[in-house]
């Protein structure tokens, strides 16, 4: 096992992979802005280093301040948490190149990923359903209008490199996508260097599931069940649950199947999610019994991912544990042959933010406190007297709650979010009240609408 950790993070995520390196007796290394010193993710780990001032290109996103902070404090290895530099395949090439160890997917993986065409062709050739879309980026507005004509309206024009629901827009017909596209490839050429665009098919009323994959250092690919992710807005994920209400044995064992072979395709090591539009099928179509579904490879994600929690509750593993050991190159803590799971978990992410319009919300947390008991959970990155500045991603924790069943888990929810306790910034609490007496929620039946509709 490595001995000691940078964690290339900040907020709740730096300190949750703190906790597990220092319970696995790992010296623990944080790096922080300016703005970030008097968080609790800097104090808790054994040594901090400040690597720059607030704004993230000069601080968190600085490649050469992170790595000289781990030559500093002669740290072996890098665990780039999500966000920032966890998917910037050069920062991974880079790290390797130093003699030190990157937790998470080799970065040849986070290249073929990270380009949204690549991927769906890698995909389709290894046989995972991909939606109809083009292979190759609309070179221009002309050349997105046939394709649209050729895949039907209305159509999703997504950012190539895009990723965590920018550069997205949907167009139903031919002058709005004129209009989405110019507006899509511009955002896309200013956020991520790339203004590649393809266009897909876009389904009005979809479901969002996602599986848990980890690549093990013998080789072997294994996935840890899926999870619903459809309370969303902006394209945001801000509820997840595992496993998903909507996903039958028989369609599980195909979405877990196809997402091993995803991860086999690109030779995947660690922990990564891939990502499924789950649609319904037409009623009447040849060899499908009436409301079966089917559905479609929507992106993989090269890294841990925020909701990771809820299936470590339904495995009852530590996932960051497993990502230091593969990086370790030892076996995992489980028998990848005997995975059982076991009752219901769901996540509700606290962010410093409007509950109804979720217009970001920053502020001095002057009360905080968090709910306790069984079943309840909560990975935080604030504590009372805390900043929450406008310079990073207003998630303020992450609220998991488990039970033996969805309707256990459901009220142990309720209970936590009445018991949380928040004052000074905005916060989405009160939205997650009202989702969790929503009769579509309660039931299990809804979609990525949902937020709109509650609107």
């Amino acid at each position: 096992m490595i001995e000691s950790l940078l964690v290339a993070n900040r907020g709740e995520i730096a300190r949750r992979v703190i906790r597990t390196a220092k319970r696995l007796g790992i010296r623990a290394i944080a790096v922080h802005s300016e703005a970030d010193a008097d968080l609790p993710f800097v104090t808790e780990a054994d040594e901090a280093v400040c690597v720059g001032p607030a704004n993230p290109a000069q601080s968190y996103r600085n490649v050469e301040a992170i790595l000289a902070a781990a030559k500093s404090t002669g740290a072996q290895a890098i665990h780039p948490g999500y966000g920032f530099l966890s998917e910037n395949a050069e920062f991974a090439r880079t790290v390797e190149a130093s003699g030190l160890v990157w937790v998470g997917p080799g970065a040849d993986a986070i290249t073929a990923m990270g380009d949204k065409i690549n991927a769906r062709n890698l995909m389709a050739a290894a046989g995972v359903p991909v939606a109809p879309g083009t292979t190759d980026p609309a070179a221009d507005v002309e050349a997105a209008v046939a394709a649209a004509t050729e895949i039907g309206y209305p159509v999703m024009v997504k950012a190539a490199a895009g990723g965590g629901g920018m550069g997205m827009g949907v167009a139903t017909d031919e002058a709005l996508l004129r209009t989405e596209y110019d507006k899509v490839r511009s955002f896309a050429e200013r956020m991520f260097g790339d203004g590649s665009v393809l266009i897909e098919r876009y389904f009005p009323r979809v479901r969002h599931v996602e599986v848990q994959i980890l690549g093990l250092a013998d080789g072997r690919v294994v996935a840890l069940g899926e999870r619903e992710c459809s309370v969303q807005r902006r394209n945001q994920k801000l509820v997840e649950e595992s496993p998903s209400p909507a996903v039958s044995p028989e369609l599980r064992e195909r979405i877990l199947a196809a997402a091993v072979r995803a991860g086999e395709a690109v030779g995947y090591r660690n922990a990564g999610t891939v990502e499924c539009l789950l649609v319904p099928r037409q009623r009447g179509q040849a060899g499908d019994a009436p409301g079966s579904e089917e559905f479609f490879f929507l992106e993989m994600n090269t890294r841990l991912q925020v909701e990771h929690p809820v299936t470590e509750y339904v495995y009852g593993i530590d996932l960051v544990e497993e990502q230091l050991r593969v990086a370790s190159g030892l076996a995992p803590t489980f028998d990848p042959d005997a995975l059982v799971p076991r009752g219901h978990a769901i996540e509700l992410r606290i962010n410093a933010e409007d509950p109804k319009r979720f217009l970001p919300g920053p502020g001095v947390i002057k009360t905080w406190n968090e709910p306790t008991g069984e079943g309840v959970r909560v990975d935080s990155g604030y504590v009372a007297g805390n900043t929450v500045t406008p310079f990073y991603d207003s998630l303020m924790a992450k609220l998991i709650v488990s039970g033996s069943d969805r309707a256990e888990a459901v009220e142990r929810a309720r209970a936590a979010v009445a018991a949380f306790e928040i004052t000074g910034p905005k916060c989405n609490l009160p939205f997650h009240a009202e989702l969790l007496e929503n009769k579509d929620f309660l039931s299990g039946d809804y979609d990525t609408t949902i937020v709109g509709r509650m609107r």
